[in-house]
């Protein structure tokens, strides 16, 4: 196909560089050993930016370590990318300067196209599904290549026929009196996550195919990018819906509709502030203000509280990545998937520079409560960190450092 030959077309898409792993492959897992919950069990940077066949597995907590210029946050971006690719984001939003993800070293071919690759395997009730996708970013941002691989079938595949056209031919399997299935797809979106409109579900090569791209869907959705910015955090804010968002800076108005609603969880975000703060935390509270707006405040002792305005920039970062840990999805600016019970879905927090401002001491009561936090299944983090805090991870149980070091 000529998507196959282009996503193998190696000019196009940059040197060889080597592959990341943290040791040799796990075997498939049995039906009774498949995670109920759809999970991203690997991620594949085929040709992406300043990666080249890196493979990176994922567990319940997973942190990224290496020098600068690595690829740590390049890494956690092709993620997202995946993410918002998954919800339904056409391409141009995911990748407004698609040129900055072209290996640099990259070379056109004859027609002048140049492009990149990624793709994960996400893990869970249908068994291991892989999708892989080819991207071109000159001389036009458009999809030309997209596999959908499960059970040792290919369950979807797409091909750019004709680059004047602004679709690609899908043909996916249906194991009936036609066994494949084509059509044309657009060419900005997603194949994979446009099958459960398209797919009747009559045959069981047509279930087989739904349940695999509901899979990859509900995994990839399932992610939240947490970027605390103390700068944003400090000043009081409007009473809104109560849901967090990347940045972090309206902390005030979720702890304003949290606090009361589980003791059991204010108590253990009370603890977590406490061990991150420099000054003993004996409570999270907010102010409603004349001008209508909340404050939060850290209780000090009983007649004694601190704008939290006043924490320094480790101890804001600290307490903004306890509460989204603690607080899960429904407090947080997320889309999860509405027709999968809550019980089924696993949130991914992607956490760029996660000891970013924090000190060993707050940096490992983190690691600790996001160990303890990601081990029941429900919550998973993929987070960069430099050296320090690595070591730091290396000993903590549960966490999983993946080095992208040379």
């Amino acid at each position: 196909m000529r998507a196959e030959r282009f996503a193998a077309h190696g000019r196009a898409y940059g040197p060889l560089m080597t592959v990341i792993s943290s040791g040799p492959a796990a075997p498939p897992l049995s039906g009774a050993a498949r995670p109920a919950r759809p999970l991203v069990g690997e991620l594949r940077l085929d040709a992406f930016a300043s990666h080249r066949r890196t493979v990176i597995p994922l567990g319940p907590l997973t942190l990224l370590a290496g020098g600068s210029g690595t690829g740590k946050s390049t890494a956690l971006r092709g993620y997202e990318s995946l993410a918002r690719l998954a919800a339904g984001d056409p391409l141009e939003d995911v990748f407004p300067d698609p040129a900055a993800w072209v290996p640099e070293r990259a070379q056109a071919d004859a027609q002048g196209r140049r492009g990149f690759r990624l793709g994960c395997t996400v893990e869970g009730p249908a068994g291991p599904v892989r999708l892989d996708l080819a991207v071109q970013a000159e001389p036009a941002l458009r999809i030309v290549g997209e596999r959908l691989t499960g059970g040792g079938e290919t369950l979807l595949t797409t091909a750019l026929r004709d680059p004047r056209r602004s679709h690609v031919q899908a043909a996916w399997h249906t194991a009936g009196a036609v066994p494949v299935t084509r059509a044309p797809f657009p060419d900005d979106r997603l194949g994979t996550a446009l099958l459960p409109l398209r797919v009747a579900g009559t045959t069981d090569g047509q279930l087989r195919v739904l349940a695999a791209a509901e899979q990859v869907v509900v995994a990839l959705r399932s992610a939240f990018v947490c970027d605390p910015q103390p700068r944003w955090m400090r000043a009081p804010v409007p009473v809104g819906e109560g849901r967090l968002t990347s940045s972090c800076d309206n902390l005030a108005d979720v702890l304003h509709r949290t606090r009361g609603q589980c003791a059991q969880r204010h108590a253990r975000l009370v603890a977590a502030a406490d061990t991150g703060c420099a000054e003993p935390v004996t409570g999270l509270t907010v102010e409603h203000l004349r001008d209508g707006t909340v404050r939060a405040l850290a209780g000090r002792g009983p007649d004694r509280s601190t704008p939290i305005g006043r924490l320094g920039d480790g101890e804001l970062r600290c307490l903004a990545h306890a509460l989204v840990l603690l607080t899960g999805p429904h407090v947080l600016v997320v889309d999860p998937v509405a027709e999968v019970p809550d019980a089924m879905q696993a949130l991914t927090v992607l956490a760029d520079g996660l000891d970013r401002d924090l000190d060993v001491r707050q940096t490992r009561a983190l690691l600790a409560l996001a160990a303890s936090v990601c081990a029941d299944g429900h919550m998973r983090l993929l987070g960069t960190v430099g050296e320090a805090a690595a070591v730091t991870a290396r000993g903590t149980a549960g966490a999983t450092v993946v080095d992208l070091g040379p």
